[in-house]
């Protein structure tokens, strides 16, 4: 399981997140990664942390009010993206966290491209922690600003910073673009994060359109060497650590 990092807003998700950290180590993670921490003390996520040696690869800002996904893309709404921005830079640093993926909202149009990449280079400039951008398939988050890798790109190239990049997610990449190996490939550089579920349902890697023991293959050969994402849904996360594990 060295290969993998468990994301503990889908998995173990029936326990506070300290306790989740440790049932990730006990399934053989070698990393973990959340969505919204904020409600758990920082330094009872640390000392998890530190008692399993488990790094935390990477947190999300919150999502705003009740229906929204995000404030980073929304005209109008600066000070409250950079509120957001700044909780989860704090939240990182006390836990050490690797990666911040700065979520976009629902919104479309200049405005809002305008809006995000000023907030994105805001995020940059306050801390030396990647920042992430991910798209989301239209299926499951329709109406989100940022939906495909091309916009991604054109976003990263034009916001400039060092430490924004692309967080790839072969889930949402394979309902939105398919040819998941060759987007891999082309986009490699612009790539600071990797996840993974099986299409179309989400769930465990070992059923579905994507064939994940040739995509880990494919990874291995790009030579990534970061734990890769474990995001999807199951009940039964250990018998899907223990799959992982035998298609390592």
């Amino acid at each position: 399981m060295t290969r993998f990092s468990a994301n503990l807003g889908f998995l173990w998700t029936d326990r506070p997140l300290p306790e989740a950290i440790h049932a990730a180590h006990a399934a053989g993670f070698a990393a973990v990664e959340c969505h919204w921490p904020y409600d758990t003390p920082a330094e009872e996520v640390r000392a998890a942390l530190d008692a399993t040696g488990l790094p935390m690869l990477g947190l999300n800002t919150v999502r705003g009010n009740p229906g929204e996904n995000g404030l980073a893309a929304l005209p109008g709404r600066e000070a409250e993206a950079r509120a957001a921005i700044d909780q989860a830079i704090r939240y990182a640093d006390a836990v050490d966290a690797g990666a911040i993926h700065v979520m976009a909202g629902f919104a479309s149009g200049a405005e809002a491209r305008a809006a995000f990449d000023a907030n994105l280079a805001y995020a940059t400039d306050q801390t030396d922690r990647m920042i992430l951008i991910e798209p989301l398939n239209r299926h499951d988050a329709p109406g989100y600003f940022l939906h495909t890798t091309d916009q991604a790109s054109q976003i990263i190239a034009s916001v400039g910073a060092p430490n924004l990049r692309l967080m790839f997610d072969c889930y949402h990449v394979g309902r939105t673009e398919g040819d998941v190996m060759s987007r891999l490939t082309d986009l490699l550089p612009l790539i600071g994060h990797i996840q993974f579920a099986s299409v179309p349902d989400r769930g465990a890697p070992d059923h579905g359109e994507l064939n994940y023991t040739a995509i880990f293959d494919h990874i291995a050969a790009l030579g990534w060497e970061t734990p890769l994402g474990a995001e999807f849904k199951t009940q039964e996360p250990d018998q899907a650590a223990a799959w992982m594990t035998s298609h390592a």
